[in-house]
């Protein structure tokens, strides 16, 4: 589907050749050899992307302040969670063991939450890639969203295009100077705006915020902050579309994901070819002869920003961003003709057309279905998780040696280690008791004989109790299932444990 057209440009130097005397191979020349030389990757030459105002270019900035403004202020948002608890809405809370979301709160016991949002994650890439190509990377990848802002200062600064384009190709002069001086430190400045914004996710944000300021901060922080300011302004300021293009393992993923009814930025060549300016495609049309609507303005090109022709195909370069669609539409209309010549479609619409066809659009067709099913079969799966989980955990395991004790009252005694998880942050009293071995008496080490079975535990705290159960029923088989109840009884919630309570073999 996706047309990798790589130039080689290696001649047969390794082929032997024949000789003067046609007897034998003869090696080619030095000359030769050293002419077929090449760099193992193309010297990056200096995109210069154009603005433009259109469709895509505004749903593009909506996404792009949408996505940012959570990104940055996200940390400052507040939730009440009651006394003793982080009141921030968003929190990854290392030293408490918990992950804050709003009103969801994630134990490290429940890292399956993580893997099925992983998963949900990757159904939803494939999803958008089955349905409208890379849309990901033309609208909501990290990459491209910073890289949109890098653009926006440096045009701001700089200027458009041509003026870009005029600056770099004359000498550097007091007034340059001055601008990229500006540019580079509005880059730094957003840069360590970004870093400073994902640190601020780990810890209270205006505490944190007050401590930076203050340098009382820990290390750590000022040293997350430096590298993802110095990645920031690398990756979105110098490299760019070189992150797209050799770094981003996507657009060879997304190749092999794709088929022939995804919609995609592609040039109609039906309707766009041949080529000719605008007063030869008028002069052609009178004559009767073919004419494209293509006047070969290159305004496609020059508000690509990975530099592409998208009148040659599908490419590995291409983003998908739809800018060369709002530039193309912009010229058309300009010369009365109509607009998408470049547009969203699939192969299969464009070989219709060649064909004299009506277009086809089919969203809905066995891979997407396919990836909305795991989607919301994760989903499903998760918010049962979610809804159904317990705010405490019990497990119990049997001692190893011995099994058994023959006690002098003629009861078979087993012991167990039970280990109660107290996820709230407050203390909870929890009810312990027995079923699976009728004739059992329950004893728990520390408490007195006779005494209710009821234990405590401290606020986001496990404590561990020794167990012992007594079987007073006459010769029990070798094992029996057992089964460990422990209710809250606060909240009436309940949780538990399975083992086997084990005996001497029966005579036989």
């Amino acid at each position: 589907m996706v047309a990798l057209v790589i130039d080689h440009r290696l001649k047969a130097g390794a082929e032997s050749v024949p000789g003067p005397s046609g007897g034998g191979a003869q090696p080619p020349a030095d000359d030769d050899h050293h002419d077929n030389d090449q760099p193992l990757y193309a010297a990056r030459r200096k995109i210069y992307p154009q603005s433009v105002h259109g469709t895509f270019r505004r749903i593009k900035w909506a996404v792009l302040i949408v996505t940012l403004a959570i990104y940055y202020f996200l940390p400052f948002v507040r939730w009440n969670r009651g006394p003793d608890a982080p009141d921030q809405a968003v929190l990854i809370d290392f030293p408490g063991r918990r992950f804050y979301f709003f009103f969801i709160e994630i134990w490290p016991q429940e890292v399956y939450f993580f893997t099925g949002l992983l998963i949900i994650a990757a159904m939803a890439l494939f999803l958008m890639n089955a349905v409208a190509g890379r849309v990901w990377c033309g609208y909501l990848c990290p990459q491209t969203v910073w890289t949109d802002l890098f653009l926006t200062i440096e045009r701001l600064v700089e200027g458009d295009r041509r003026q870009q384009m005029q600056a770099d190709a004359g000498p550097w002069t007091a007034q340059r100077i001055a601008r990229k001086g500006v540019k580079h430190v509005l880059w730094l400045m957003v840069a360590w705006w970004t870093g400073g914004a994902w640190v601020l996710y780990f810890a209270d944000a205006p505490t944190l915020v007050r401590d930076l300021a203050t340098g009382h901060a820990p290390l750590i922080a000022y040293g997350w902050i430096a590298l993802l300011t110095a990645t920031t302004y690398t990756l979105a300021g110098h490299m760019r579309e070189q992150v797209c293009t050799y770094m981003c393992p996507w657009p060879r993923i997304q190749a092999a994901l794709t088929d022939e009814y995804a919609l995609n930025v592609a040039y109609r060549f039906d309707r766009g070819e041949p080529r000719a300016s605008v007063k030869k495609s008028e002069q052609l049309r009178l004559e009767g002869l073919p004419a494209g609507d293509c006047i070969d303005c290159r305004q496609c090109v020059n508000v690509c920003p990975t530099g592409i022709d998208i009148r040659d195909g599908a490419q590995l370069e291409c983003i998908q961003c739809g800018l060369c669609i709002d530039a193309c539409d912009n010229i058309m209309q300009k010369i009365g003709r109509p607009t998408r010549l470049i547009a969203y479609d699939s192969e299969v619409n464009l070989q219709r057309r060649l064909a004299g066809q009506a277009p086809v659009q089919k969203i809905v067709r066995t891979r997407t279905v396919m990836y909305a099913l795991i989607i919301a079969a994760v989903a499903g799966i998760m918010l049962y998780a979610l809804l159904t989980r317990h705010a405490f955990d019990v497990s119990v395991i049997h001692d190893r040696n011995p099994l058994f004790v023959r006690m002098a009252d003629g009861a078979i005694r087993n012991g167990y280690t039970m280990r109660i998880l107290n996820k709230r942050l407050e203390p909870r009293r929890f009810a312990v008791s027995v079923t699976g071995v009728p004739a059992a008496v329950v004893e728990i080490v520390g408490l007195p004989l006779g005494a209710a079975r009821n234990v405590e535990v401290g606020p986001d705290q496990s404590r561990e109790f020794r167990v012992l159960v007594n079987n007073y029923e006459f010769a029990p088989p070798p094992s029996t299932p057992i089964v460990f109840h422990i209710l809250d009884l606060e909240s009436r919630e309940w949780a538990q444990a399975k083992d086997h309570f084990r005996a001497p073999e029966r005579p036989k």
